[in-house]
């Protein structure tokens, strides 16, 4: 098993799958992003199921994707023979303008010299490996079954010994080949051609994507992963925008803070949006929001904080005690009960990509009203609630208190609510919101900050340190320079920085002491130490994180303090948006502000 996630990720906006340093690949749900697995060796080396291109030790792998593209080249070489598998899922504009992303996966073979030759393990294990799946060869293709809890069934078409494949038998490559796997029967069988097709026309949609996306002179090819890999994580068909594509890969290994992540939390989402929007990806921005507008029917409907991919409501917890977990970290869970939670801090994140839609798009009329009438809808649910507690960003399962985060973003969702009435020439309202606004800004500045602490702190009369805190000032809630912004910042460094790698905070949990680092909150702290003026200091520790990503330049939730190894699950939206933010602003950093620093 990997002991660090050495993984590189490929899909078509509708799934996704996993492919590790060696070419194995060890995750992908089938025919959605949300569906059962049909191949888990990521959460069970034993039954899990992969599939894997074996060969002799003479041969050394390497792995990269090719540039600007989400196609994984994986090369297999020895001094006389030597081939690579370019594996994609296949996504591009048919000519009616639709995207053309069927439920599938396709390793391409390309003979590269000699005569190599290679063992191919085909293992799929359908529906979380519940139950036994048996595989058939039959005249045009390779079928995988499962039908006793549930009926289940996965093509492979290749042109290759079917028998040789399903047996595990030695092939010799002596011109190209494919595999392609999916949900669906074919109606027409491949070709090589085919597939090749598929390939450059894939690798053509990515190129044209990159293209309308910026190049900045610093951190550009970071930028640039980073932003395909948010793409990867957003869902075609509704607009949802997942937190990650795994379930259940641990914050800390051998613990039980595994949770499923392939759904669509709002406060993630947004912040996404927010950012790939000012990339410029106008249609990822309005589909979104399409989503958000079909999920609030009634103006008094409170949102969740979490919906399935397909605005499902119900995220109905279970957990699947056959599997023995990554690193037999159990329990794997699938569904996620924090569904139910309420976290006041979700309006205004919403609220502020509304408002930069507004600004950046000058959205249609039509999309304008909606908007309008929930930009109404949240400044009453805020009013109604903000002074109650909540479980806040971090979704303690316990008691609710009240998270300064939580009351900064209440006061977030009517700031921006008065932009968004004056660009709309609705400032009637702001008679009663101007002074709502400032209710909440005084109570927050008069409960949040602790004397002793010197620092805005996690709660209301609370001691405790919390890296979200530090948001307050992205967020426009107080200036950077703001004495005690600048003394919050150095706080949390000393109570929360652990060789440059942030806890979320220390204090102890539902679950007990944390005790890995939160990726997205060293990003937040490097942000702010821009912010505050420390800029050098912010480039090198934005550095040495970036030395923490896998080979491929991706990060999971988490980083283990001593091993740097990546933990949680992955690749996580939230370090991939924080990491774009973090690097466009320190690609801003000029050499005549380096020689002010260097002379202080």
């Amino acid at each position: 098993m990997n002991n660090n996630l050495d993984y590189g990720i490929i899909g078509n906006c509708r799934s996704a799958a996993l492919i590790s340093k060696n070419g194995s690949l060890d995750w992908c749900c089938l025919p959605e992003f949300d569906s059962s697995s049909v191949f888990a060796k990521l959460l069970d080396d034993d039954i899990g199921g992969s599939f894997e291109f074996l060969v002799s030790k003479e041969y050394f792998i390497s792995q990269a994707y090719i540039e600007n593209t989400c196609i994984l080249v994986t090369c297999f070489y020895s001094e006389d023979n030597s081939f690579e598998v370019h594996d994609f899922m296949p996504r591009y504009k048919k000519e009616n303008g639709d995207y053309y992303a069927p439920p599938e996966v396709i390793r391409y073979i390309k003979h590269i010299k000699g005569r190599p030759r290679f063992k191919v393990k085909y293992n799929p294990r359908l529906e979380y490996a519940l139950d036994k799946t048996n595989t058939y060869i039959k005249k045009d293709f390779i079928v995988s079954l499962t039908d006793k809890e549930k009926f289940d069934s996965l093509f492979l078409y290749t042109n290759f010994d079917k028998k040789a494949v399903v047996r595990g038998e030695e092939i010799t490559l002596k011109s190209d080949g494919y595999f392609q796997f999916g949900y669906n029967e074919k109606l027409f069988t491949s070709t090589v051609t085919n597939v090749c097709l598929e390939l450059d026309r894939t690798k053509v949609y990515w190129l044209n994507w990159m293209e309308r996306t910026p190049t900045y002179k610093s951190y550009n090819a970071e930028i640039s992963r980073s932003a395909m890999t948010l793409k990867l994580l957003s869902y075609e068909k509704t607009g949802a925008v997942l937190a990650a594509v795994t379930t259940s890969l641990p914050e800390t290994i051998g613990e039980v803070r595994n949770w499923d992540y392939r759904f669509c939390w709002i406060r993630d989402a947004s912040m996404v949006i927010k950012v790939v929007s000012s990339l410029g990806h106008k249609r990822m921005a309005k589909r979104y929001l399409r989503f958000i507008t079909n999920l609030i029917p009634h103006k008094d409907e409170k949102l969740q904080i979490m919906y399935g991919i397909n605005g499902e409501k119900q995220l109905t917890e279970l957990q699947l005690d056959h599997l023995k977990g990554y690193m037999n970290s159990k329990p794997v869970r699938i569904g996620n009960a924090a569904f139910l939670q309420r976290q006041n801090d979700i309006y205004g994140i919403l609220m502020d990509v509304i408002h930069q839609q507004l600004v950046k798009f000058n959205t249609d009329i039509e999309n304008g009203e909606e908007l309008w009438s929930i930009t109404k809808g949240i400044v009453w649910v805020v009013n109604k609630h903000w002074q109650e507690p909540d479980k806040g960003i971090w979704e303690f399962r316990t008691e609710d208190r009240h998270f300064t985060f939580s009351k900064v973003l209440c006061w977030v969702a009517i700031d921006k609510a008065i932009k968004v009435a004056k660009i709309l020439g609705k400032e009637h309202k702001l008679k009663k919101w101007l002074p709502l606004e400032k209710q909440i800004k005084d109570d927050i500045m008069s409960n949040a900050w602790n004397d002793d602490a010197q620092a805005f702190t996690q709660s209301y009369g609370s001691k405790d340190l919390d890296a979200s805190v530090l948001l307050m000032e992205p967020y426009g809630f107080i200036l950077a320079k703001d004495p005690k912004y600048v003394s919050t910042v150095k706080a949390i460094e000393r109570d929360l920085s652990n060789d440059g790698l942030l806890y979320r905070y220390k204090n102890e949990d539902d679950f007990g002491l944390p005790s890995s680092s939160f990726t997205i909150c060293t990003f937040w702290f490097i942000n702010s130490l821009y912010k505050i003026g420390e800029e050098q200091k912010a480039k090198k520790l934005f550095d040495q994180l970036l030395s923490y990503s896998n080979h491929l330049g991706l990060f999971s939730e988490d980083i283990d303090f001593k091993t740097k190894r990546l933990l949680g699950n992955f690749p996580q939206a939230y370090s991939h948006l924080a990491l774009i933010e973090t690097a466009i602003n320190l690609s801003n950093i000029t050499e005549e502000e380096k020689v002010k620093e260097d002379m202080h």
